[in-house]
C-alpha cells in the first residue's frame, strides 16, 4: 500500500510537470517559477499556468511564491489570470489545456508565440523566410508584437527602407545557430549571434527572470522542428562599446569621465567582466557643495571609494528587478535596488533617469544623485544622516569644528538628539573640555573594541570600555546605533552624555555632601583603603538620608560595631564595574561581602533589590557609584529571613527531640519543652 502511495505522488508530479524526470539536473530558477505557476494553475485543468498581469499594462510575470501572496509587481497591484503553458494549447470542450501544441518550423512557430510582427518582417526579406522554412537548428529570441510598436519611429522607418541589409541583420542578431534552451541559458554567458558572430548577453537571475540584452524573456521553449523560439519583451541590438568607451562618448559623463581618469578605474571599466555602473551624470556631481567636491576629487582614495559605491558586482538589467533587492558593491556598501511602477529606485529615491544602457562588459543606468559613500564622507558629513545634529552643532558652538572636517585619524563619541531634549548646556570652560571627551585620538571600529580597553580623548582623559552580553559601552555611555566608518574619522552615536572619572570611589563620596555619613562610615569600618585603590567596583551609595532613615537604635548598634558595618558596607559594593545601559533586564552582582545584589532596568529606572537607583552612573577611576536612598541589608540579616532561618533551626531541634523521646520513655516529658520553644521562636 505505501509502495503504490509513493508510485501514485510520483506519478501526479511528472503529470503536472512532464519535463520532471526521476533523477533530472537540478531545475533552473526559470524553470522553478515556471514549475510554481504551473502548480498555482493545476485546479484549473492540465498544463496551465497561473500568470500575474500588472493593472494598467500589459505587462505579464510567472508567479513565484512570493509574488502569489504579495500580489505585487513592483509595487504595483496585480490581478492572476489562468492560460496555457509553453507548449499547450485548449482543446473545445475540455478542461485546462491538455494538448501539445503541433510542431512546425520557426517561422509558423513565430504566429503561434504571438510575433507575427516578427513573421511579417521576415516575409519581407528575400532570404531569411526560406531559411526559417528549411532544414537546420536554430535558436531566435523572437522580439513580441508590442515590442516591434514601441521602437521609435526613426529606427523602425531606417529598419524597413532597406529590408534586405538593415533588417535582415536586425533579425538574424536575434538569432542563434543552433537549439538553446533555458537550461542552457546561465547568468552572464554570451551566444553568438547569426549576424557577423556577434555576442548576445544573457542573464538568468535568482528570481527566475532571464534576459537577452536586458529584453525579458516573456515565454521561452517553444519547440520547433527546426529549432526552438523564446518570446522577448524588446527588440535588441549589437553592443560594440565597453562601459569605458560609453562614458568617454556620453556629453553628459563629462565630469565622470574626468573623475574614472583621475582614479584609475579606466582599466577595470574597459577591461573583461560583467558590471553594473550607476553613472552620475553632470548635474548629479552640480547637486554636491563644491567644497565636498573638490575635497573628494583631490583625494585619490576618497575618489576611488566614491566610484567603486557606483559599481554593482554583476550585471543587472533593469527588467530583473520586480522588488527590492539588496546588491553589493566594489566598495563594500550595500544598495538597495527597488522599482516603483516603470522607475528603478536607489536607496528608495527615483534616481535613475536612463537605464539599461548595454555595454560589452555590463550595463550602465544614468542616476542623478551621487552615490557617495561612508568612507569618503568627513565627521561632520557622516553626522548630517544621523540622529546627532544637536551634539554636532555643540562642538561646532565649542570651536571642535575643524577637527571634524580634517584628516585626523578620530572617533566621534556624539549623544542621540533625545539626550538634549530638556535643552543643552552653555557654551562655557566645562562644555568645552566635556566636548573635547567625547574625542576620541584615534579611528576605531566597535567590533574590535574589547573590555577593558583604554582610550585616550583630545582632553587628555583615559576612557575605559565596557563590554555586556547586549551591550557596548564607553565609561557610562553606551552605544546606540552602528557605527559609521568615514575617510579619517569613526562616529559613534551614543545613548547619554558621557561624563568622564573624577577621582577614585572615595575622591566621589568625599566630594559629594550627600554621602558625609557614608564617609564616615566607611573609614569607621577600615574600607577606606579598598576604595581608594585600584580596582573595579560598583557602589551603592546610600545617601544621608538613607542611614538617617533607620531606627534610631538599628542605627547606633551598625555605626557601633565596626565589623557588622564592614559586612554591610561590603554588601553595597559589587565586584565589577556595572554601569546603567549594561544591565539588560536583570544582573545578579556578585557583593564584597560575597551574597549577591540583583541589579534590575525597568523603563529607564535602574533599581536594586527591587530598590530605585535616585541617580545612576557617577564614574570614577576604579568603579562607578549608583545613588540610593535607603540602607541595603544582606539575606542573613533580613528580618524576615532571619526569622526563618531561626524557625528552620528550632524545627530541626524539635526533630531531635521527638527521635530522642521515643527512643526513650523517660525523656517522653521533653518533648511538649521543644514544642513551645518552636512556637515561640516562629512569632
Amino acid at each position: 500500500m505505501a509502495l503504490f502511495v509513493r508510485l501514485l505522488a510520483l506519478a501526479l508530479a511528472l503529470a503536472l510537470d512532464p519535463a520532471a524526470t526521476l533523477a533530472g539536473p537540478a531545475k533552473s530558477p526559470y524553470q522553478l517559477v515556471l514549475q510554481h505557476s504551473r502548480l498555482r494553475g493545476r485546479q484549473h485543468g492540465p498544463n496551465v499556468c497561473a500568470v500575474q498581469k500588472v493593472i494598467g499594462t500589459n505587462k505579464k510575470y510567472f508567479t513565484n511564491c512570493k509574488q502569489w501572496y504579495q500580489r505585487k509587481i513592483c509595487g504595483k497591484s496585480t490581478v492572476i489570470s489562468y492560460e496555457c503553458c509553453p507548449g499547450y494549447e485548449k482543446v473545445p470542450g475540455e478542461k485546462g489545456c491538455p494538448a501539445a501544441l503541433p510542431l512546425s518550423n520557426l517561422y509558423e512557430t513565430l504566429g503561434v508565440v504571438g510575433s507575427t510582427t516578427t513573421q511579417l518582417y521576415t516575409d519581407r526579406t528575400e532570404k531569411l523566410r526560406p531559411e526559417m522554412e528549411g532544414p537546420g537548428s536554430f535558436t531566435i529570441f523572437a522580439p513580441s508584437n508590442e515590442a516591434w510598436a514601441s521602437l521609435p519611429a526613426e529606427v523602425l522607418d531606417s529598419l524597413v527602407s532597406n529590408v534586405n541589409i538593415e533588417l535582415l541583420n536586425a533579425l538574424r542578431y536575434h538569432m542563434v545557430g543552433r537549439r538553446v534552451l533555458t537550461d542552457e541559458l546561465k547568468h552572464g554567458m554570451t551566444l553568438t549571434s547569426m549576424y557577423q558572430n556577434s555576442d548576445i548577453q544573457i542573464h538568468h537571475y535568482p528570481n527566475g527572470i532571464v534576459t537577452v540584452n536586458c529584453a525579458r524573456l516573456l515565454k521561452a521553449d517553444h519547440h520547433a522542428t527546426n529549432g526552438v523560439v523564446h518570446l522577448i519583451d524588446k527588440v535588441i541590438s549589437t553592443v560594440t562599446n565597453n562601459i569605458q568607451q560609453i562614458i568617454e562618448i556620453e556629453d553628459t559623463f563629462e565630469t565622470l569621465r574626468a573623475a574614472v581618469a583621475a582614479s584609475g578605474l579606466n582599466t577595470m571599466l574597459e577591461g573583461n567582466g560583467q558590471y553594473t555602473l550607476l553613472a552620475p551624470t553632470n548635474e548629479a556631481f552640480e547637486k554636491i557643495p563644491s567644497e565636498t567636491l573638490n575635497r573628494i576629487l583631490g583625494d585619490p582614495e576618497a575618489l576611488r571609494d566614491l566610484l567603486n559605491n557606483h559599481i554593482l558586482k554583476s550585471a543587472m538589467c533593469a527588467e530583473a528587478i520586480v522588488a527590492g533587492l539588496s546588491l553589493e558593491t566594489l566598495e563594500g556598501t550595500t544598495l538597495e535596488v527597488g522599482c516603483s511602477g516603470d522607475m528603478l529606485t536607489i536607496n528608495g529615491k527615483a534616481i535613475i533617469s536612463n537605464k539599461d544602457i548595454l555595454a560589452t562588459n555590463g550595463v550602465i543606468h544614468y542616476i542623478d544623485e551621487l552615490l557617495i559613500p561612508d568612507s569618503a564622507k568627513t565627521l561632520f558629513e557622516l553626522a548630517a544622516e544621523s540622529d546627532v545634529s544637536t551634539a554636532i552643532d555643540l562642538f561646532r558652538q565649542a570651536g571642535l569644528g575643524t577637527h571634524l572636517s580634517g584628516s585626523e585619524r578620530l572617533t566621534l563619541l556624539a549623544p542621540l538628539n533625545s539626550v538634549f531634549k530638556d535643552g543643552t548646556p552653555p557654551i562655557d570652560a566645562h562644555t568645552r573640555n566635556l566636548l573635547r571627551n567625547h574625542i576620541i585620538k584615534d579611528q576605531l571600529a566597535s567590533k574590535y573594541l574589547y573590555h577593558g580597553q583604554t582610550l585616550e580623548t583630545l582632553g587628555g582623559k583615559k576612557l575605559r570600555v565596557f563590554v555586556y552580553r547586549n551591550s557596548l559601552c564607553i565609561e557610562n555611555s553606551c552605544i546606540a546605533a552602528h557605527d559609521k566608518r568615514g575617510r579619517y574619522g569613526t562616529l559613534f552615536t551614543m545613548d547619554r552624555v558621557l561624563t568622564p572619572p573624577m577621582g577614585t570611589v572615595m575622591d566621589v563620596l568625599k566630594g559629594d555632601n550627600r554621602f558625609s555619613m557614608l564617609v564616615a562610615a566607611i573609614q569607621s569600618a577600615g574600607l577606606t583603603e579598598t576604595l581608594n585603590r585600584e580596582g573595579v567596583y560598583t557602589v551603592f551609595a546610600p545617601t544621608n538620608e538613607a542611614f538617617r532613615a533607620l531606627p534610631p537604635r538599628e542605627r547606633s548598634r551598625l555605626l557601633g560595631d565596626a565589623k557588622e558595618l564592614a559586612n554591610i558596607l561590603k554588601y553595597h559594593v559589587g565586584d565589577e564595574i556595572l554601569v546603567s545601559g549594561g544591565i539588560g533586564a536583570l544582573v545578579r552582582l556578585k557583593s564584597l561581602q560575597g551574597d549577591k545584589l540583583e541589579v534590575s532596568l525597568k523603563n529607564n529606572v535602574v533599581s536594586v533589590n527591587k530598590e530605585p537607583v535616585a541617580e545612576p552612573d557617577i564614574m570614577a577611576t576604579n568603579g562607578v557609584v549608583h545613588v540610593i536612598t535607603n540602607v541595603l541589608q544582606p539575606p542573613a540579616n533580613r528580618p524576615q529571613e532571619r526569622g526563618d532561618e531561626l524557625a528552620d533551626s528550632a524545627l530541626e531541634i524539635f526533630k531531635q527531640a521527638s527521635a530522642f523521646s521515643r527512643a526513650s520513655q523517660r525523656s517522653v516529658r521533653l518533648a511538649p519543652v521543644y514544642q513551645r520553644l518552636l512556637e515561640r521562636m516562629k512569632h
